[in-house]
């Protein structure tokens, strides 16, 4: 079950975030903070699986855009990489005029004209 959807840039700023299950707004900071760290730190020859605390991260890096999803120990990693990939293809094709570069400087809670 996937726990947490994060999308963050290569400075380590959460640009999308989705829980699915109920997290406290502190524990969230924390909890962005360590797992940002743990994947940026990674270099690429490293697998993009990673056992953290009591679920698994499985992230994916499009140019400076990292993708994270947190998953319970049950969840299939290949399945969820294959996904984060199918997710950024949707987004490509569905808004294909906006470019990487709107979404990993968009402001949070700016209402942006994506045309």
């Amino acid at each position: 079950m996937i726990k947490f959807f994060l999308m963050v840039n290569k400075q380590g700023q959460t640009r999308l975030s989705k829980y699915y299950e109920h997290v406290d707004i502190n524990k969230r900071t924390i909890l962005e903070t360590e797992v940002i760290k743990s994947c940026l730190s990674r270099s690429s020859e490293q697998c993009s699986f990673v056992e953290y605390k009591d679920f698994k991260l499985i992230y994916r890096q499009y140019a400076a855009l990292f993708i994270v999803v947190g998953v319970n120990d049950t969840e299939n990693e290949m399945a969820i990489y294959e996904f984060i990939h199918n997710f950024v293809e949707v987004l490509d094709e569905y808004f294909s005029r906006v470019t990487f570069w709107l979404i990993l400087y968009c402001e949070r809670g700016k209402n942006t004209s994506w045309g």
